[in-house]
Protein backbone atom coordinates (compact mmCIF):
# COMPACT_ATOMS: atom_id res chain seq x y z
CA UNK A 1 0.00 0.00 0.00
CA UNK A 2 1.51 3.28 -1.05
CA UNK A 3 1.70 5.74 1.82
CA UNK A 4 3.27 9.09 2.35
CA UNK A 5 3.71 10.98 5.58
CA UNK A 6 1.98 8.23 7.55
CA UNK A 7 -1.12 8.38 5.32
CA UNK A 8 -2.45 6.21 2.52
CA UNK A 9 -1.50 8.22 -0.54
CA UNK A 10 -3.72 6.47 -3.04
CA UNK A 11 -5.98 3.84 -1.54
CA UNK A 12 -6.78 2.24 -4.89
CA UNK A 13 -3.20 1.91 -6.21
CA UNK A 14 -3.20 -1.81 -5.48
CA UNK A 15 -7.04 -2.16 -5.65
CA UNK A 16 -7.78 -1.96 -1.93
CA UNK A 17 -11.30 -0.76 -1.23
CA UNK A 18 -12.53 1.36 1.64
CA UNK A 19 -13.67 4.78 2.79
CA UNK A 20 -12.05 7.35 5.06
CA UNK A 21 -12.62 6.36 8.69
CA UNK A 22 -14.24 9.69 9.55
CA UNK A 23 -16.76 9.11 6.75
CA UNK A 24 -17.65 5.65 8.06
CA UNK A 25 -18.05 7.17 11.52
CA UNK A 26 -20.44 9.84 10.20
CA UNK A 27 -22.42 7.24 8.23
CA UNK A 28 -22.79 5.17 11.40
CA UNK A 29 -24.24 8.14 13.24
CA UNK A 30 -26.53 8.85 10.28
CA UNK A 31 -27.96 5.35 10.66
CA UNK A 32 -28.89 6.12 14.27
CA UNK A 33 -31.18 8.96 13.22
CA UNK A 34 -34.68 7.72 12.54
CA UNK A 35 -37.61 9.60 11.13
CA UNK A 36 -40.44 9.56 8.65
CA UNK A 37 -40.15 6.54 6.38
CA UNK A 38 -42.70 7.63 3.76
CA UNK A 39 -40.97 9.32 0.82
CA UNK A 40 -41.23 13.09 0.60
CA UNK A 41 -43.02 12.73 -2.75
CA UNK A 42 -45.90 10.81 -1.17
CA UNK A 43 -48.90 12.66 0.26
CA UNK A 44 -48.29 11.21 3.71
CA UNK A 45 -44.51 11.84 3.66
CA UNK A 46 -44.88 15.45 2.56
CA UNK A 47 -47.63 16.20 5.08
CA UNK A 48 -45.62 14.72 7.95
CA UNK A 49 -42.49 16.68 7.00
CA UNK A 50 -44.41 19.94 6.68
CA UNK A 51 -46.07 19.43 10.09
CA UNK A 52 -42.69 18.72 11.69
CA UNK A 53 -40.98 21.68 10.04
CA UNK A 54 -43.73 24.21 10.75
CA UNK A 55 -44.13 23.23 14.41
CA UNK A 56 -41.20 25.34 15.63
CA UNK A 57 -38.94 28.25 14.82
CA UNK A 58 -36.14 25.71 14.43
CA UNK A 59 -38.11 24.10 11.60
CA UNK A 60 -38.42 27.41 9.75
CA UNK A 61 -34.68 27.94 10.25
CA UNK A 62 -34.01 24.47 8.81
CA UNK A 63 -36.15 25.30 5.76
CA UNK A 64 -34.24 28.55 5.32
CA UNK A 65 -30.89 26.71 5.52
CA UNK A 66 -32.14 24.21 2.94
CA UNK A 67 -33.19 26.98 0.55
CA UNK A 68 -36.97 26.70 0.92
CA UNK A 69 -37.93 30.31 0.21
CA UNK A 70 -41.63 30.61 -0.58
CA UNK A 71 -44.39 33.05 0.25
CA UNK A 72 -46.47 32.31 3.35
CA UNK A 73 -49.55 31.65 1.19
CA UNK A 74 -47.61 29.02 -0.78
CA UNK A 75 -46.61 27.27 2.44
CA UNK A 76 -50.24 27.42 3.63
CA UNK A 77 -51.37 25.89 0.32
CA UNK A 78 -48.82 23.08 0.78
CA UNK A 79 -50.05 22.44 4.32
CA UNK A 80 -53.69 22.40 3.13
CA UNK A 81 -52.69 19.98 0.33
CA UNK A 82 -54.05 22.45 -2.24
CA UNK A 83 -50.70 22.75 -3.96
CA UNK A 84 -47.74 20.40 -4.37
CA UNK A 85 -44.15 21.68 -4.13
CA UNK A 86 -41.90 21.41 -7.18
CA UNK A 87 -39.39 18.55 -7.31
CA UNK A 88 -36.65 20.96 -6.26
CA UNK A 89 -38.67 22.16 -3.25
CA UNK A 90 -39.57 18.58 -2.33
CA UNK A 91 -35.85 17.80 -2.19
CA UNK A 92 -35.22 20.94 -0.13
CA UNK A 93 -38.04 20.09 2.27
CA UNK A 94 -36.61 16.60 2.72
CA UNK A 95 -33.14 18.05 3.37
CA UNK A 96 -34.63 20.52 5.87
CA UNK A 97 -36.51 17.72 7.63
CA UNK A 98 -33.40 15.55 8.07
CA UNK A 99 -31.31 18.57 9.11
CA UNK A 100 -33.85 19.34 11.85
CA UNK A 101 -34.05 15.67 12.90
CA UNK A 102 -30.27 15.56 13.24
CA UNK A 103 -30.23 18.70 15.35
CA UNK A 104 -33.13 17.51 17.52
CA UNK A 105 -31.49 14.16 18.32
CA UNK A 106 -27.95 15.49 18.86
CA UNK A 107 -28.19 15.74 22.65
CA UNK A 108 -29.65 12.22 22.86
CA UNK A 109 -26.89 10.87 20.60
CA UNK A 110 -24.22 12.43 22.80
CA UNK A 111 -25.75 10.84 25.90
CA UNK A 112 -26.12 7.43 24.23
CA UNK A 113 -22.58 7.39 22.88
CA UNK A 114 -21.02 8.67 26.12
CA UNK A 115 -22.97 5.97 28.00
CA UNK A 116 -22.57 7.63 31.44
CA UNK A 117 -18.84 7.97 30.99
CA UNK A 118 -18.32 4.36 29.93
CA UNK A 119 -18.16 5.32 26.26
CA UNK A 120 -19.07 3.18 23.29
CA UNK A 121 -17.10 0.26 21.92
CA UNK A 122 -16.61 0.42 18.16
CA UNK A 123 -15.42 -2.25 15.78
CA UNK A 124 -13.17 -1.06 12.96
CA UNK A 125 -13.02 -3.27 9.88
CA UNK A 126 -9.85 -2.61 7.85
CA UNK A 127 -9.86 -1.88 4.13
CA UNK A 128 -10.90 -4.73 1.86
CA UNK A 129 -7.73 -6.20 0.36
CA UNK A 130 -9.30 -9.16 -1.47
CA UNK A 131 -8.40 -7.65 -4.86
CA UNK A 132 -4.85 -6.76 -3.77
CA UNK A 133 -1.99 -9.02 -4.85
CA UNK A 134 -0.66 -10.96 -1.87
CA UNK A 135 2.79 -9.30 -2.03
CA UNK A 136 1.16 -5.86 -1.61
CA UNK A 137 -1.24 -6.79 1.18
CA UNK A 138 -0.76 -5.54 4.71
CA UNK A 139 -1.48 -7.71 7.71
CA UNK A 140 -4.57 -5.96 9.09
CA UNK A 141 -7.26 -7.21 11.41
CA UNK A 142 -10.55 -5.97 12.80
CA UNK A 143 -9.89 -3.80 15.84
CA UNK A 144 -12.18 -3.09 18.79
CA UNK A 145 -11.72 0.08 20.79
CA UNK A 146 -13.72 1.91 23.43
CA UNK A 147 -14.22 5.62 22.72
CA UNK A 148 -14.93 7.67 25.86
CA UNK A 149 -15.32 11.17 27.13
CA UNK A 150 -15.96 14.42 25.32
CA UNK A 151 -14.83 12.83 22.08
CA UNK A 152 -18.47 11.93 21.32
CA UNK A 153 -19.60 15.52 21.90
CA UNK A 154 -16.98 16.67 19.40
CA UNK A 155 -17.94 13.94 16.90
CA UNK A 156 -21.67 14.78 17.04
CA UNK A 157 -21.02 18.54 16.81
CA UNK A 158 -18.79 18.07 13.74
CA UNK A 159 -21.33 15.66 12.21
CA UNK A 160 -24.18 18.16 12.60
CA UNK A 161 -22.04 20.92 11.08
CA UNK A 162 -20.98 18.67 8.17
CA UNK A 163 -17.42 19.55 9.22
CA UNK A 164 -15.41 16.95 7.30
CA UNK A 165 -12.05 18.39 8.39
CA UNK A 166 -13.16 18.31 12.01
CA UNK A 167 -14.39 14.73 11.70
CA UNK A 168 -11.13 13.69 10.05
CA UNK A 169 -9.08 15.30 12.84
CA UNK A 170 -11.22 13.63 15.51
CA UNK A 171 -10.94 10.24 13.76
CA UNK A 172 -7.17 10.64 13.63
CA UNK A 173 -7.13 11.48 17.36
CA UNK A 174 -9.25 8.40 18.13
CA UNK A 175 -7.12 5.94 16.18
CA UNK A 176 -3.78 7.47 17.16
CA UNK A 177 -4.61 7.27 20.86
CA UNK A 178 -6.14 3.78 20.64
CA UNK A 179 -4.18 1.86 18.01
CA UNK A 180 -0.59 2.88 18.66
CA UNK A 181 1.92 2.77 15.80
CA UNK A 182 -0.51 0.93 13.52
CA UNK A 183 -3.01 3.81 13.51
CA UNK A 184 -2.31 4.98 9.95
CA UNK A 185 -3.48 1.63 8.53
CA UNK A 186 -6.97 2.55 9.76
CA UNK A 187 -7.32 6.02 8.26
CA UNK A 188 -9.38 4.19 5.61
CA UNK A 189 -11.69 1.34 6.59
CA UNK A 190 -14.29 -1.03 5.17
CA UNK A 191 -16.76 -0.16 7.89
CA UNK A 192 -17.27 0.83 11.50
CA UNK A 193 -19.87 -0.79 13.68
CA UNK A 194 -21.13 -0.35 17.20
CA UNK A 195 -24.02 -1.08 19.49
CA UNK A 196 -25.21 2.27 20.79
Amino acid sequence: MARTGGRWRDLGTFRARGVPGWEALAEGIDRMVTGIESPVGSERGLAARLRYLTASDAGYEAMDRAGVHVRPRTLIAWLAEEQTPSKANLARLDAAYWDLRRRNVAADLKRRLDNRGRGTRIEIDPVDQTAVERRHQRDLETRNINVRGVVWDRVVDAWIAHDTQGLEAIWDDIIQSSLGTDWDAYTHVSSIGWAA
